[in-house]
C-alpha cells in the first residue's frame, strides 16, 4: 500500500469525494486489460479502463509486516471483456493485477491501493469471482538448493542456461490430427529421435489456443506415425492446421545433460550423492575394505 500523495490527501479532505476503482489486469500472454468500476470510461497510463465489465472488489484485508493481502474481485462475464473461455483456457491464471482509487473528475489524483496476483478463479452463472493475492504471498514459495541426484534446474532457465532455441531442439510444424485436446500425431517429424520431445513442451502459437502449452508425456513412433501425448489436455480447442512449437524434453540425468545437449557445466543435480543404503553398510569380514569406490 503506498502512501497517499498530496493531490489525492487534499481531495479526501475535502470533504465531498468522487472516488471509483480501477483495476489493470496484465495476463502472462501480455494482454493488457482496464476495468473501473464507475459509470464512464477512464483513461491514465495511456490505458482505458472500461465500466462495462460489472467489475468490483470486496473488502481489501491489508496489513502491516509479511501478512499476505488478500481480496476478491467479482464481474460480469461479456464478450466484450472477460469471456468463460478464457478463464477456462487459464488466461487469466497468475495474472498482475493493480488496482488504484481514483478521483473520476481528475484520474491524476489517484492512489496506488494494491498490487498482486490473480490466484483462484471461478466462474458461472454469467459472472466470475477472482482471489487476488498480494505480493507479500510470493515469500510462501520454497527458497534455496535441494541436494539431490537429479538436476534441479528447468531446461532452459537461468540455472539450466541452456539455449532452447538452437537448431535441432524445437520444431515448428502445423498439427495434423489431435484427439481429445492432448494426443497429437503426424506422418512423420524428419530429424528427431523417438522419444526426443519426451518431457518437454508444446506450445499453441496460432488459433483458439494461441498462447497456451502443455508438458510433453511422450514421444513415440510406430508405423511410421509420430505420436506426442500431453501430460494434461489443453484447455481450448486446438484444430488441424493451428501451429504448435515442440521444445526437446529433459529427463533431468547428468548423462542426459552432458549427450544430448552438451551443458554437463551447468548440470544442478549431484549424480554421486550416496543413497540411503550407503548410511546403512557396515563393515564386512570377506571383501575389499579399503575404504575405495563401493561401485
Amino acid at each position: 500500500m503506498a502512501e497517499l500523495p498530496a493531490g489525492f490527501d487534499a481531495h479526501l479532505r475535502s470533504g465531498l469525494t468522487t472516488l471509483c476503482r480501477a483495476w489493470e489486469v496484465i495476463r502472462k500472454d501480455g494482454q493488457v486489460l482496464g476495468f473501473t468500476d464507475h459509470d464512464l470510461l477512464l483513461s491514465f497510463k495511456g490505458l482505458t479502463f472500461a465500466p462495462n465489465s460489472g467489475m468490483s472488489a470486496s473488502t481489501l484485508a491489508q496489513a502491516t509486516g509479511l501478512s499476505v493481502d488478500n481480496a476478491e474481485a467479482v464481474g460480469a462475464l461479456s464478450d466484450a471483456s472477460i469471456t468463460e473461455a478464457d478463464i477456462a483456457a487459464g488466461r487469466y491464471d497468475g495474472a498482475e493485477v493493480i488496482c488504484w482509487m481514483v478521483n473520476w473528475q481528475n484520474p491524476d489524483e489517484r492512489w496506488l491501493q494494491f498490487r498482486g496476483h490473480i490466484g483462484e478463479v471461478r466462474s458461472g452463472g454469467g459472472a466470475f469471482t477472482a482471489e487476488l493475492r498480494g505480493l507479500t504471498d510470493q515469500l510462501n514459495r520454497p527458497q534455496g538448493r535441494v541436494f539431490q541426484k537429479p538436476c534441479t534446474a528447468v531446461l532452459g532457465d537461468g540455472a539450466c542456461k541452456f539455449n532452447t532455441s538452437a537448431t535441432g531442439f524445437f520444431f515448428e510444424t502445423q498439427v495434423h490430427s489431435v484427439s481429445e485436446g492432448r494426443a497429437f500425431t503426424w506422418p512423420e517429424l524428419a530429424g528427431f529421435a523417438p522419444d526426443w520431445f519426451a518431457r518437454g513442451r508444446l506450445d499453441v502459437t496460432s488459433g483458439a489456443a494461441a498462447g497456451l502449452w502443455s508438458a510433453i508425456k511422450t514421444d513415440t513412433v510406430t508405423n511410421g506415425t509420430r505420436l506426442v501425448e500431453l501430460w494434461e489436455p489443453l484447455r481450448a480447442e486446438v484444430q488441424p492446421g493451428d501451429t504448435v512449437r515442440l521444445t526437446a524434453g529433459c529427463d533431468k540425468r547428468w548423462t542426459t545433460c552432458r549427450d544430448k545437449f552438451a551443458n554437463l557445466l551447468n548440470f544442478q543435480g549431484f549424480p554421486d550423492l550416496p543413497g540411503e543404503d550407503w548410511m546403512l553398510a557396515v563393515p564386512k569380514k570377506a571383501g575389499v575394505n579399503s575404504g575405495g569406490s563401493r561401485r
